[in-house]
């Protein structure tokens, strides 16, 4: 019974990292496309999303910026950020964590 109440425990910590993560990316694509906004230089956008992440992950990050170049079109910044899962079982798996975020251009 002991095996399976730490394997259930691991995939609950597991779970909540993920979920972790997937927050961090979600706040960095809002930065992405706060500066892409306000910015027509794609890459101040590009850094922001870098700061706003964690160090390592910022090395990691995939981050596209799309920006119409007319006040009110709108400026779209998409992060991908590969995770490795229950890395200490059988070497874990990936999952691609992704976060998408949209703002009107402002100048």
């Amino acid at each position: 019974m002991l095996p399976l109440v730490l394997l259930v425990l691991l995939a609950v910590v597991e779970v909540a990292v993920a979920a972790r993560v997937q927050l961090e990316v979600s706040h960095a694509a809002r930065e992405g496309a706060r500066e892409a906004a306000a910015s027509p230089d794609i890459e101040r956008a590009v850094a922001a999303v870098r700061r706003a992440l964690a160090p390592d992950a910022a090395g990691r990050a995939r981050v596209s910026v799309s920006r119409e170049h007319v006040v009110g079109g709108t400026a779209e910044v998409v992060v991908r950020l590969r995770h490795r899962v229950a890395a200490p079982l059988f070497g874990g798996f990936d999952v691609v964590l992704a976060a998408r975020a949209v703002m009107r251009v402002e100048r």
